[in-house]
């Protein structure tokens, strides 16, 4: 099916650019022109340099650090390309990182992935296109469409291609809220599966109790939804070599790495930690980690979302 829509814009925020740029050269179109400018007052001001008139607009923004200027910056984009007449638009935020507030897990708290979802709606987002939300059940906070990508495809034909006999390997979920995630990459992988179980200790504190699955004297991916200070990655390294884990990689969808993060990746006892470009990684970061960085690009499977979405074609296929 082929929808005759206005002609494809793509914008981006200020928090991944380089993302935004290569997803336009996939398409073959130029990255659209705004300007921000923060005011003394920490005031954000959007303007579109060019029209939008009846275009089928596409805003490129994820929710890293600074994570409310980036929320507040795609709220004034959305709202702008809405009153410049744009026909449809989409907030495309290959970080979500406000899908970790689904609950409400204590008294008298907000359900921030919830209120944001409300906010990018109010603002007058016709439709959503995000990746690899750390609670799925967060797809269902909107009111518009949602397309949900998954990274997986990338991270298996990354172990794929750079393991030696990556399919002699184990995938292994570091607790058991990412086991759906590590079969489906074992899956496409066609390698033995295994997971860590966890007891809870305090509010804060966990550790793990037992692994369910055979690592001794193989190759072990360690897959997650993301990476933030590194403390509970450290963790399940460190409990897959004590099974006997010949080699350790990991493999994340969002390199957030905040806090002590690379210098714990530094220190790593791991062969490599890999991430996609959702999130912006410097090249700060990837020196300080010892050369153990590794970013993936998922740009081409935006590309070819954001072509499928603009022409009215399915996006679910591209992961069949």
């Amino acid at each position: 099916m082929n929808i005759n829509r206005g002609p494809l814009l793509l914008f981006a925020g200020q928090s991944n650019r380089p993302l935004a740029e290569e997803i336009c050269k996939y398409l073959g179109i130029p990255l659209g022109k705004s300007e921000t400018v923060k005011f003394t007052n920490d005031n954000l001001i959007v303007q579109y340099t060019e029209s939008l008139r009846e275009g089928d607009v596409f805003i490129v923004q994820s929710f890293s650090t600074p994570v409310s200027d980036a929320i507040m910056e795609l709220l004034l984009m959305i709202d702008a390309a809405k009153s410049a007449s744009a026909g449809r638009v989409t907030a495309v935020i290959p970080y979500y990182s406000y899908a970790r507030s689904d609950k409400k897990d204590a008294p008298r708290i907000s359900i921030a992935g919830r209120l944001v979802a409300d906010l990018l709606q109010a603002a007058g987002a016709d439709r959503i296109l995000t990746m690899t939300l750390h609670s799925p059940q967060v797809h269902g906070f909107f009111k518009v469409p949602v397309d949900h990508l998954s990274s997986d495809v990338v991270i298996a034909d990354h172990l794929r291609q750079n393991v030696p006999d990556a399919e002699n390997g184990v995938v292994l979920a570091p607790d058991s809220g990412s086991i759906k995630r590590a079969s489906a990459i074992a899956r496409r992988l066609n390698c033995g599966l295994a997971f860590i179980d966890k007891q809870r200790l305090t509010d804060t504190q966990v550790e793990p109790r037992a692994l369910i699955g055979d690592v001794k004297g193989k190759r072990v991916y360690i897959v997650d939804d993301e990476i933030s200070t590194a403390g509970s990655l450290v963790e399940a390294v460190g409990f897959a070599k004590r099974m006997g884990a010949l080699e350790v990689y990991v493999a994340v969808s969002h390199g957030v790495y905040t806090g002590p993060a690379i210098e714990r990746i530094a220190a790593l006892d791991a062969v490599e930690v890999a991430s996609t470009n959702t999130v912006f990684v410097s090249d700060d970061k990837v020196q300080g980690s010892g050369g153990k960085l590794r970013v993936l690009s998922v740009a081409e499977l935006f590309a070819n979302a954001i072509s499928n979405i603009h022409t009215g074609e399915s996006v679910s296929t591209l992961f069949e």
